[in-house]
């Protein structure tokens, strides 16, 4: 007989290591599950970000024409930094001129004649009054002789009584001539009155006040910056005719710019006046501000996405909310966004 080798307990021993190998993955399953579960767990309770996001803003001035007339010059451009007092618009307006021409010459027309109130009558005018004296008073007594000798022949019957009666009526005409002549003189010595001089004053003082008038009114066809800013906006190009209260252009202060957010009013009570928030600016790389909260005023529209009863007609008012940088940003300009999270709290 030859020797075979008798089978060991081999099959016997293969389900063991299966069972063996089997229990590390289970327990990483385990482990995974577990992780997963606690992964979920977290993100639930963690809190959620409240993202608001709001846009920057300037002090804007809208510059307007008070003046109407054609735009002659416009020596700025959009972007370009402007000085207090440096020209933005000029306004051509030819009869605007003339006028203050008129106004000019009626003025000194107005002075002529007060100062030839003030001076009096002149020498000559008096002694011209004097002559006209005289020759009333000649008159008068040659119309006097002629009266005499007429009613002496009359009574003779030398003459008839409408030579008399012309006589008379002619002796009459030279009374009055000569009064009219006294008072005449006594006019040209006594000079102007009171109320003549106030009268050529007024006048004067009218003429002068229309000059200003059209004086100030020339100085609005250069239209000036009032403060230093950068033009934000362009409304006008040269040879458009404008007219009063037509914007020309828009300016901006760099210098006093906030960021603005629109809040509904359960948000509102997450802020105060005087809290200060950090908000990420995106257009500068989404770079960090620290800014203070101002102002928190109503606005006029309501949020109508947001009712506060499921059932009602109460709608959630909407508040503007102002923030100003703690410390100045340079480069920050109107119109960039920025985002601020509620969730974190002001502080």
């Amino acid at each position: 007989m030859s020797d075979q080798p008798t089978p060991g307990p081999a099959p016997a021993d293969q389900p063991a290591g299966k069972a063996r190998s089997a229990v590390p993955a289970a327990i990483l399953v385990t482990l995974i599950i577990a992780g997963i579960v606690a992964l979920s767990l977290w993100y639930v309770v963690r809190p959620q970000p409240l993202l608001v996001q709001g846009e920057a803003d300037a002090r804007r001035i809208d510059i307007a024409a008070r003046i109407d007339g054609r735009v002659a010059q416009r020596p700025v451009d959009r972007g370009q930094n402007v000085t207090p007092g440096e020209v933005l618009v000029a306004i051509d307006n030819p009869e605007l001129l003339t006028q203050l021409k008129e106004a000019q010459a009626a003025q000194a027309v107005a002075a002529a004649d007060l100062a030839r109130i003030n001076v009096g009558t002149r020498v000559e005018v008096v002694n011209a009054r004097r002559a006209a004296l005289a020759s009333a008073q000649a008159n008068l007594t040659l119309q006097q002789q002629t009266y005499d000798r007429t009613r002496q022949l009359t009574e003779k019957d030398f003459a008839s009584v409408q030579k008399l009666d012309e006589a008379t009526a002619s002796l009459d005409i030279a009374h009055r001539s000569l009064e009219q002549a006294k008072a005449a003189l006594d006019e040209a010595v006594t000079g102007y009155t009171a109320e003549e001089h106030q009268v050529a004053e007024a006048s004067l003082a009218k003429a002068t006040a229309a000059i200003a008038t059209l004086q100030a009114q020339v100085a609005e066809l250069t239209v000036t910056a009032p403060s230093s800013a950068q033009v934000y906006q362009v409304g006008t190009e040269v040879g458009e005719y404008v007219s009063p209260g037509v914007a020309l252009l828009s300016l901006v202060d760099l210098g006093d710019v906030w960021l603005r957010f629109d809040l509904r009013e359960d948000l509102v009570k997450r802020l105060k006046i005087g809290d200060k928030v950090v908000v990420r600016i995106p257009a500068l790389g989404d770079r960090q501000v620290t800014v203070e909260v101002r102002t928190i005023a109503t606005k006029g529209e309501y949020a109508g996405w947001r009712a506060t009863r499921a059932t009602g007609d109460f709608d959630l008012r909407t508040f503007e909310v102002r923030a100003y940088p703690v410390d100045k940003q340079p480069d920050l300009r109107p119109g960039m966004s920025a985002y601020v999270d509620l969730a974190e709290g002001a502080r």
